[in-house]
């Protein structure tokens, strides 16, 4: 991770897991109790340029925080979400894979699921 001003490139004080090519931290801004980040350790801003092992670094961790987060947390279910690009609300030009934890009424109307996020999909 080495891209200067990027906020996910210097993020080592927070690293709960990792691999070869991505790291798992907590989301600063949690949606729910568990929002958890998966990250690729090089700076690439599209999910599309990864190669495949990053893809699948990204996998292997996404499986650890799902499991110890069911173990931890017993959430009902999960979103798993990249924002890739601004028009999709991509935020810090760092590709990241959200993991967010779902819970038995922490939304009035979770049916549709991340479609929600698009106002005509409402």
């Amino acid at each position: 991770m080495s891209d200067t001003g990027c906020p996910f490139c210097e993020l080592s004080d927070r690293v709960i897991a990792q691999n070869e090519h991505a790291i798992m931290v907590r989301d600063r801004e949690p949606a729910s109790p568990g929002h958890t980040l998966v990250i690729p350790k090089r700076h690439c801003t599209s999910f599309f340029d990864l190669a495949p092992s990053e893809i699948t670094a990204c996998y292997t961790l996404l499986q650890q925080a799902r499991d110890a987060l069911t173990r931890e947390k017993s959430p009902d279910g999960f979103n798993v979400g990249v924002n890739d690009g601004a028009a999709a609300g991509q935020m810090v030009g760092h590709t990241h894979i959200h993991l967010i934890p779902r819970y038995k009424g922490d939304h009035p109307d979770s049916r549709g699921g991340v479609r929600h996020v698009i106002p005509t999909r409402r």
